[in-house]
């Protein structure tokens, strides 16, 4: 019996290490689950971080080309308004004048007589 067991413990033994060692190359090998939850939690952030950037992006340069909009549709309106008052006080004056022309004594009237 003796012999059996000196056989059989070397054999148990370098099996035993084996299986160690499989052990040990599976692990650095190949990544743990927890490894990849990690990496794909991280994906996860990086995309979200990513998509959260370039909607403020955007966001930005909408605000600045509703502000220039805003601003050139003022701008033109004012100008617009500005016309408007030109031309009734140009009418006004000119309604003006072709009263003061019926008027005897005022400038137009003289004007007219000249």
């Amino acid at each position: 019996m003796n012999q059996s067991i000196v056989r059989t413990l070397p054999a148990a033994l370098a099996l035993a290490l084996a299986g160690i060692g499989f052990s040990a190359v599976a692990q650095t090998t190949a990544p743990s689950t927890t490894q990849k939850v990690e990496n794909a939690g991280e994906k996860a952030w990086d995309k979200t971080k990513e998509g959260t950037e370039k909607a403020w992006d955007a966001t930005k340069s909408g605000t600045k080309k509703a502000v220039k909009a805003t601003e050139k549709g003022a701008k033109k309106t004012g100008k617009a308004i500005d016309n408007v008052a030109t031309d009734a006080a140009d009418g006004t004056r000119k309604v003006g004048d072709k009263i003061g022309e019926k008027i005897p004594g005022t400038a137009q009237n003289e004007a007219v007589k000249k």
